[in-house]
C-alpha cells in the first residue's frame, strides 16, 4: 500500500512554485517604482531596511557611492513630509547617516540631496534622499548655468 501511494505521489504533476505575494505598505502606489521596490515586485540592491525605510544603490550612480533612502510609506516629495509619522521622519535621516557609515563615506564626507518637484529635476515622485560620496564632490551642487534674474 505504501509503495502504491509513493508511486502515485511521484507521478503526480508538481505545482509551479508561487511567486511571493507583494508586501504593499501603507499608502503604496502600485505604479510607483519605489513602492514596487518596497513591495518586492521590482529588484534592488538593498543596503539597509527597517520597519520605516529602505536604502539601496541608485541604478544610475552619479558618484562612486550613490545610495537612495526612501520611506516605505508613499509620499510624493519632501513637500509631504508632514504626512509621514514622526518615527519615519527620524528613521530617514538616521538611515542616511547609517548607510554613509556602512559604505565608508562617513569620515571623509558625503552629501544628502532631496530633489523636490519638477524644477528641481525630481524624476521619481516618491520621497527619496540621495546619499552620495566616496570621492571629492563638486563644490557647487547647483547648476553652473546662470539663473534668470528675478523681479
Amino acid at each position: 500500500m505504501l509503495t502504491v501511494l509513493l508511486s502515485l505521489l511521484l507521478q503526480a504533476p508538481q505545482a509551479a512554485p508561487q511567486a511571493p505575494a507583494a508586501a504593499w505598505f501603507k499608502g503604496a502606489d502600485e505604479k510607483c517604482v519605489f513602492c514596487r521596490i518596497v513591495a518586492g515586485v521590482n529588484p534592488s540592491k538593498k543596503v539597509f531596511e527597517d520597519d520605516h525605510v529602505l536604502a539601496f544603490w541608485d541604478i544610475r550612480p552619479r558618484a562612486k557611492v550613490h545610495l537612495l533612502v526612501i520611506p516605505k510609506q508613499h509620499v510624493k516629495s519632501l513637500k509631504e513630509l508632514d504626512e509621514l509619522p514622526v518615527e519615519t521622519r527620524a528613521a530617514l535621516l538616521s538611515a542616511c547617516v547609517r548607510v554613509a557609515r556602512e559604505n565608508g563615506i562617513l569620515e571623509n564626507g558625503f552629501r544628502v540631496i532631496a530633489n523636490t518637484g519638477k524644477d528641481a529635476n525630481q524624476s521619481v515622485f516618491h520621497l527619496h534622499f540621495h546619499v552620495v560620496g566616496g570621492e571629492k564632490l563638486r563644490e557647487d551642487a547647483i547648476t553652473k548655468e546662470a539663473a534668470p534674474k528675478g523681479p
